[in-house]
Formats: C-alpha cells, sequence, structure tokens
C-alpha cells in the first residue's frame, strides 16, 4: 500500500521506467482525490482560525519549545534532528527534554519512555532517540499534558517536540521544518491527493527548513546523515560482514529507498531489499525466511523493534544527522532571546 501511495505522491522517479497508460491512472486517481483535499484544506484552515481568533486555546510550558516537523506525510529526518538538537543543546549547557506523540501506540494519558522500555510499548521513534541519548522523554495525544509531566518528573529547561508542527494548541517559540532533500513536496497536492498536511504557505512562517539530502535552496539548512560502523541488533561479539559479503538489508521507513540507496553508494554487497511499511511491527519468521540464512542490514529504527528476537548475523547501520554551524548559532541565538 505505502508503495502505491508513494507513487500517486512522489511520480517523480516512479514514471520514469514506467508506461504512460500508468501515468494516466495516477492522474486520473489524483483528479478524483482532489475534492476531498479541498475539503480537507477547508476543515484545516477553519481549525487554523478558530486558534487565531482564540475560541481553541493555545497553552505555553514555562520553558522554551522547539517543534520539529514537516508539512508532509511520512519520514522527512526528523528523529536524526532531533537527536542533533539533543546533543547540540547539552554541549552548550542545556538541559533538554522530548516530548512525542508516539505513534501506534494505545494508552491513556502521558507515559515516560525509559531506556528499558521495548518499542512496541513506547513507539519506534522514542525508543530510538531515548536508547541513543538517554534523554528525558514523554509521549502522549496530548503534548501539553506531555510537556508538563516532563517538567515535574525530570529537571529541564528546554523541550523538544518530536513532530506536532500542526500540534497548534502547544505554543512554541521555534519551529524547525524538515523536508526530505529527493522526494521535497512530491505532487504539490494536499492530502488525499498529494502529501501535504499543510500548504506550501506554511514554509515561510517556520524558523529554519532543514533539507535532508538532495538539493537545497537558498534559505535552506542543508543536513547529511553520516553513517557510523555497521553495530549488532542483539548482544554479539561477531564480527561484522565486510563489504564484499553478500547481505539482506531491509527498512520500515519513511522513505525506504534512501536507505538501499545509501548502502549501495557505500558498497554493500546487497543480494536482495525488502521495503517494509513505516512503523512496520516485524514478525521473526518473516525476516528469517526472508534472509535465507545471509545476514540482515537494517536501519535503528528498524533494530530497536527486532531486538527481543534478532540473530546473532543481524545488524544496522547508525547515522548521525550533520547540520552547518550557521545552523546551530540559529538555534542558540533565538534560545538566548
Amino acid at each position: 500500500m505505502q508503495e502505491f501511495v508513494n507513487r500517486l505522491w512522489y511520480p517523480k522517479g516512479f514514471l520514469d521506467s514506467q508506461s504512460k497508460g500508468l501515468f494516466l491512472l495516477l492522474k486520473l486517481l489524483q483528479l478524483l482525490l482532489w475534492p476531498l483535499s479541498l475539503l480537507f484544506a477547508v476543515v484545516t484552515a477553519l481549525r487554523r482560525r478558530l486558534f487565531k481568533i482564540g475560541i481553541k486555546k493555545q497553552s505555553t510550558l514555562p520553558v522554551p519549545v522547539i517543534v520539529v516537523g514537516n508539512i508532509t506525510v511520512g519520514g522527512s529526518g526528523k528523529t536524526p534532528t532531533v537527536i542533533y538538537l539533543v546533543e547540540l543543546l547539552r554541549q552548550h549547557g542545556y538541559k533538554p527534554g522530548v516530548i512525542s506523540r508516539g505513534y501506534g501506540v494505545n494508552f491513556e494519558g502521558v507515559k515516560s519512555v525509559l531506556p528499558s522500555m521495548a518499542a512496541r510499548d513506547v513507539g519506534d521513534e522514542p525508543a530510538m532517540i531515548v536508547g541513543r541519548t538517554g534523554v528525558p522523554m514523554v509521549i502522549g495525544r496530548n503534548r501539553i499534558a506531555a510537556g508538563e509531566h516532563l517538567l515535574t518528573h525530570f529537571n529541564v529547561d528546554v523541550i523538544i517536540s518530536d513532530d506536532g508542527l500542526q500540534h497548534y494548541a502547544l505554543g512554541r517559540d521555534i519551529e524547525l521544518l524538515v523536508l526530505d532533500g529527493e522526494r521535497r513536496f512530491g505532487n504539490g497536492a494536499l492530502l488525499p491527493a498529494g502529501p501535504l498536511r499543510e500548504g506550501l504557505w506554511r514554509v515561510k512562517q517556520v524558523d529554519a527548513v532543514v533539507v535532508n539530502g538532495g538539493d537545497s535552496i537558498e534559505g535552506e539548512h542543508p543536513m547529511s546523515l553520516v553513517q557510523s560502523a555497521l553495530k549488532p541488533v542483539a548482544d554479539s561479539n561477531e564480527q561484522a560482514p565486510a563489504l564484499s559479503d553478500a547481505m539482506v538489508a531491509i527498512a520500515g521507513i519513511g522513505n525506504p529507498s534512501r536507505f538501499f540507496n545509501s548502502l549501495t553508494d557505500a558498497g554493500f554487497n546487497l543480494n536482495r531489499v525488502k521495503a517494509f511499511d513505516d512503523h512496520q511491527a516485524y514478525c521473526e519468521d518473516e525476516l528469517m525466511e526472508l534472509s535465507g540464512g545471509l545476514p540482515i542490514i537494517m536501519t535503528e529504527k528498524d533494530a530497536v523493534k527486532c531486538r527481543g528476537f534478532a540473530k546473532q548475523n543481524w545488524w544496522y547501520l547508525p547515522v548521525d544527522a550533520k547540520l552547518s554551524s550557521n545552523f546551530d548559532r540559529l538555534i542558540l541565538d533565538k534560545l538566548k532571546r
């Protein structure tokens, strides 16, 4: 399903090698969905208006809030950006905490995320963020309640909201929009005909646009993801496979092809690849059959969901966000003000 939606929303790259018939089919489907996109635009505009005139209330927290979000559906690089901000703020004496929705997890109220917690209990991205940084983190549908819980139970002086650019009930001091530099805004249409949660006008309102890979334009902040050495998904002393060894690659993220292409560019010998839906819950038997005994290589986000049943020859590839000193200064200067 995700692959088909990507063909509709991000036709560039898919249609280069496809027939004219497929192109016309996608255009027709987009046209049929246009009335629903128009309805979506009206409903979301009304909601924003209610906040603007004060009928819907926005609440502010007593510490600065940095929102890391996007206006497109799916992965764009928000999690690496959040991790980068946590480390940047710590380097400059701040005590950051993180709040998030906790995608795919059903629970009432709010919940603190601890390093010992499984991804199925808190969500894959929160598990990854806390596993990597140990940052205080609270998840919950109500971001304000999550922020208040974070401030009550942890020593925090800056809050980073992972996602939530459209969660207008939460006041914010800095807005960061993270954009997939390869796919950018896709076909430029609002949901469901396209991937946009809000119109392109929203880009001009944020404090900074972070572009993950691809090409950035003037005024945007390019971000690259730097690969580290392979790490075992399970506790293992086994030596990591060589680049020349045949491997199977899997990815359950918003843009799996980005991960597969990065492996190929790095020289990995991929016997086959398998893209799963974003936030995929993995099955041990399915991955065992898929691997055929070969080593599996996956993203760090996938690894946090496989640790309970991972085999000795399963590996993940950590990546670290890299941004410019100009971006760092922008964030730190705004926090000081």
